[in-house]
């Protein structure tokens, strides 16, 4: 009530050209001609204010604005308002201006709530563009950013699960993929490898992460530059909620053996259902190795599947995992360390650690990049 009251005394000062009021959201540039100043310019800087705000405190109040700027909506009104106002020109100038608004840094959530305002609008270009592309699976489409916002809001709204949603068949901008991202909280499998993600796009995914209990089983980040800041954002978010998180794939992400740390926070959870890890073609050298071989000694690690191939390793780092894998708590039944710096004396202790009784490895591919089954 307190929002739609507030846009119903800021429509009530752009009637009457209260630019004391007004100059909140328009600056010092109209102040001096207030006759002049078009409603979709007040509705554009509306909206400019609001994506300023970082807790979304004015979206609600934006989107009241924008209802009540519509002459159907004045009339409710008529005995609150001086007069209404109807211009057809700036209302379809408003429904452009929020079909192409782009601004830097702003959470997905953010442009659903941007979403809304169109609604209020009486617009629904972009819901029926979004129906026709998911009828028609026409997937060389260019999305626009407003698809892409109307998309992932369509299918937060749906209560059905996704079994799969891939980032890599919608042909959008970095921005628009960075819009698609929510996605994860409707899919059982989430595949962004190879989507241009950043250490940047691992902030709207860990928010996104942040809503509780997911369906979400599977995820592949593999070849993006998200770093090990990256990780550990999304690490925080998946060893403090309720997941069933089962396979996890982060190779060519640019990773160091920091990485390592954050991973084994997440596989320490006890809510941890992790059962396959992917970190390959990262730099995570002999220290990085030691991390994890540490964990797969504890008897609460239940992962069974660690690729591992070409991440820097030499035979430094072979006698801590020979020990983990000799271990009875170790539950790894399958191992890559392809295309790793291990000589001649690394592949016997690996031979004969396959001969080990307490060993369940039933799948080895070892430097030489050569598969034996135990």
């Amino acid at each position: 009530m307190q929002e739609f009251f507030a846009a119903l005394y800021v429509f009530y000062c752009y009637l009457n050209k209260n630019m004391k009021v007004l100059g909140y959201f328009l600056g010092e540039k109209y102040e001096s001609v207030p006759e002049v100043v078009p409603l979709d310019v007040l509705l554009k800087k509306a909206v400019d204010k609001a994506l300023e705000s970082n807790n979304g405190y004015l979206d609600l109040f934006i989107c009241f604005l924008h209802g009540i700027s519509l002459e159907s909506n004045q009339k409710l009104l008529h005995g609150v308002l001086p007069h209404t106002e109807s211009n057809p020109e700036s209302r379809k100038k408003t429904v452009k201006n929020l079909k192409v608004m782009q601004q830097n840094n702003v959470q997905p959530e953010r442009w659903i709530n941007i979403l809304h305002c169109l609604t209020e609008m009486r617009d629904c270009s972009v819901h029926d563009d979004i129906q026709d592309f998911l009828q028609s699976k026409m997937y060389k489409t260019r999305f626009t950013l407003a698809h892409c916002t109307a998309l992932v809001y369509m299918l937060l709204m749906s209560e059905e699960e996704l079994d799969e949603f891939d980032l890599r068949k919608y042909n959008t901008s970095d921005e628009g993929r960075r819009r698609l991202l929510p996605a994860v909280r409707c899919c059982r499998k989430a595949l962004f490898a190879g989507c241009k993600l950043t250490k940047e796009s691992c902030v709207t995914l860990a928010s996104a992460l942040r809503s509780g209990d997911l369906p979400l089983r599977e995820m592949d980040l593999s070849i993006n530059d998200i770093q090990d800041s990256g990780v550990k954002l999304l690490s925080n978010e998946l060893k403090n909620q309720q997941y069933k998180l089962q396979i996890l794939r982060l190779a060519g992400c640019n990773l160091t053996d920091v990485s390592c740390s954050s991973v084994v926070s997440v596989l320490q959870s006890a809510n941890s259902a992790l059962r396959e890890l992917d970190l390959s073609h990262n730099n995570l050298q002999d220290s990085g190795l030691t991390l994890l071989s540490a964990w797969l000694e504890d008897p609460n690690c239940k992962l069974e599947v660690l690729r591992l191939s070409g991440c820097s390793v030499t035979e430094e780092g072979c006698s801590s995992l020979a020990s983990a894998l000799s271990s009875k708590n170790s539950y790894l039944k399958e191992l890559n360390l392809s295309y790793n710096a291990f000589g001649d004396s690394a592949e016997n202790v690996f031979s004969a650690i396959q001969g080990n009784p307490h060993c369940q490895l039933k799948t080895l591919k070892s430097p030489g990049d050569r598969a034996e089954q135990s």
